[in-house]
């Protein structure tokens, strides 16, 4: 008794620039995981390729400013890394999750490494300084939170 979900991407003034749809394999009052599969013919993050089908297990926290998504090859579901956006909170409804994104990302391989990408977009945003700090804080956040994961601190 799968339940699919529209996921909405705006940029950081809350266009509407990417959507697609997902499935909900778990949700609380705190969070949503879904699966959702890349459904562009290939793409690259740093320098991890990601191809059409693989999966992404995606976490959204009501109460972050950021997303998690583990990213899983589609032919053998071995673990290519994850990939981290720095967000506003989300808005997550029955049939929908709406993020808006602050450029912000962190990329973590399966052996820990972690790589900030986009810190220059997010500077050229010029958001107002508690917009800049919280997200600022969420990527401290997420690179402890997998730092901890890894036994890196």
């Amino acid at each position: 008794m799968s339940k699919k979900i529209a996921v909405v991407k705006c940029n950081h003034l809350g266009v509407d620039v990417f959507h697609y749809e997902g499935e909900v394999l778990k949700r609380t009052e705190d969070e949503i995981l879904i699966k959702a599969y890349f459904g562009l013919e290939q793409g690259l993050i740093v320098d991890i390729p990601i191809n059409k089908g693989d999966k992404f297990l995606e976490t959204y926290f009501a109460r972050h400013w950021y997303n998690i998504y583990e990213i899983r090859d589609r032919a053998n579901d071995c673990l290519k890394g994850w990939y981290c956006n720095v967000t506003y909170p989300p808005e997550i409804g029955v049939e929908q999750i709406v993020f808006s994104d602050l450029a912000l990302d962190l990329v973590v391989y399966p052996d820990g490494r972690q790589v900030v990408l986009d810190n220059d977009e997010f500077q050229a945003l010029n958001l107002v300084a508690d917009v800049q700090h919280q997200a600022l804080a969420a990527l401290a956040d997420l690179q402890n939170r997998f730092s901890v994961q890894f036994g890196k601190l």
